[in-house]
């Protein structure tokens, strides 16, 4: 007689619950999916604004992304029609003060050296010190034997104040959501190492989605959950988790459900409070809750019919103190041509902006737009929409302790972006997460009963033996 199937409810159908289940689900486990919102996708998901299938906040992907890639296509999205491949670059509006630095086609490092070559708008002294700051993170392995700001990193590597501005800064807001001052220089080289140092070129591509993020994974995970056999239910929200012989019985909004194990992939503070209850989990649940969060907003902009840019996307030269707030603009309708003149322009790091009011915040983006493209219609679009995620990663400072999957109780793992990774929060951290949450139930599942008891007998040792 076979043995029964190991039963998981997995917690949160964001992008690293999503991950977790599915490959629970390819490993022959029955699993339970639970969202409290009606929506999957988490804080990367889909929202529909006038009708159209925007997102809660536009990303760029890396091709270094390499599980995330693999995992969408587990669930049956092509990534090459579902995004747009443009090699790595940094790319101002035209005539503005900016520079213009995009890589060619050729294998690395060839493409960086040709695009520094080919750079406009860096100063010969700006070109030394990117060629320099390159061949130092190549020498050093891309890491740091002690963390410190990025600030403090671009200060010892002797980077221009014009290729920091320009080039470095933004980087660091678009990749950490944390400014210079702040983010921790060692997961910014991590970024850096598995882009711009790649061995690949393609893993320095930039993808920009042609769908709305939910489309591009949560959604179609949870359909191929469900043909699969395995359920899936949003607008059930689990409220405590309570141990039951030897799995765990979840009390839901709609009733309570028994499983063999439990992965938690609700963001931080909410699983502080799941573990709360449990004395073991006390330090961990403190951990948890002690994380500060950085804010990012979107604002979407509707102008006329045809309204274009030359480019899929534009890097912005922001400017709180005057008031210019955007910090990468997209041409929505180059990524889908049902959006036309949908433009949509990113704000990371937007604590100071989040507290303006929110038509004071659009009007000021318009007004960016409209002076550094030189188009006066820009600022006068026919419709905005702001969307803030106030809680959209952790804020990634220097030193910060993340922790692992496991956790003190025996099969509670843990999933998210904000899990120990050399990465900051995102898309490829929270799939890698899931993974590996979902991995180690699996290892666990495969040991007899007696070594399952023996391992799990001291809480503070099982927390450290899966990571």
């Amino acid at each position: 007689m076979s043995a029964p199937r190991l039963r998981v409810g997995v917690v949160g159908a964001g992008w690293a619950g999503c991950a977790a289940a599915v490959t629970l689900a390819r490993a022959g486990v029955e699993v339970i999916l639970f969202e409290a919102s009606r929506t999957l996708g988490g804080r990367a998901r889909g929202v529909e604004v006038r009708g159209l299938a925007l997102d809660n906040g536009q990303h760029i992907l890396l091709g270094a992304y390499a599980e995330t890639l693999r995992i969408v296509r587990q669930v049956g999205v092509d990534p090459d029609a579902a995004l747009l491949r443009l090699p790595v670059q940094m790319r101002y509006p035209p005539g503005d003060a900016g520079m213009d630095f995009v890589a060619p086609r050729l294998p690395a490092p060839l493409h960086l050296a040709f695009a520094l070559l080919r750079a406009k708008g860096l100063a010969r002294a700006d070109k030394l010190a990117l060629a320099r700051f390159n061949s130092a993170g190549r020498w050093m392995g891309w890491a740091l034997d002690v963390d410190c700001t990025v600030a403090e990193l671009l200060q010892r590597f002797d980077q221009t104040e014009r290729l920091t501005t320009l080039m470095w800064r933004p980087l660091c807001i678009a990749a950490l959501n944390t400014p210079p001052e702040r983010a921790s220089a060692n997961v910014f080289l991590a970024v850096l190492r598995d882009s711009l140092g790649a061995s690949r070129r393609a893993a320095s591509d930039m993808l920009l989605p042609r769908v709305a993020m939910g489309a591009l994974f949560p959604e179609p995970a949870g359909a191929w959950l469900t043909r699969e056999g395995h359920a899936v239910r949003p607008g059930v929200k689990v409220a405590a988790i309570a141990r039951n012989g030897d799995g765990w019985l979840l009390a839901t909004s709609s009733g309570d459900e028994r499983v063999d194990a439990v992965v938690l992939a609700t963001p931080a503070a909410t699983t502080a409070t799941l573990l709360s209850p449990f004395f073991e989990c006390a330090a961990l649940a403190a951990q948890l809750a002690g994380f500060t969060h950085e804010p990012i907003a979107t604002c979407y902009l509707q102008y006329a019919p045809g309204t274009r840019l030359d480019l899929p996307f534009c890097a912005l030269l922001d400017d709180p103190e005057a008031g210019r707030w955007g910090q990468f603009v997209f041409d929505r309708a180059q990524l889908d041509p049902g959006q036309d003149g949908v433009f949509a322009v990113v704000v990371s790091a937007a604590a100071e902006a989040a507290a303006l009011p929110r038509e004071v915040l659009a009007s000021a983006i318009a007004a960016q737009l409209a002076h550094d493209f030189g188009r006066p219609e820009l600022g006068t679009p026919v419709w905005t929409q702001l969307i803030t995620e106030k809680r959209a990663t952790f804020t990634c400072a220097p030193g910060l302790v993340r922790p692992g999957n496991a956790t003190p109780l025996p099969r509670v793992m843990l999933a998210g972006d904000y899990t120990a990774s050399d990465y900051p929060a995102t898309l490829e951290t929270a799939v890698r997460s899931g993974q590996g949450a979902a991995t180690a139930i699996l290892a666990y599942g495969a040991l007899p009963r007696e070594k399952r008891s023996l391992s799990h007998g001291d809480g503070a040792a099982a927390a450290g033996a899966v990571q």
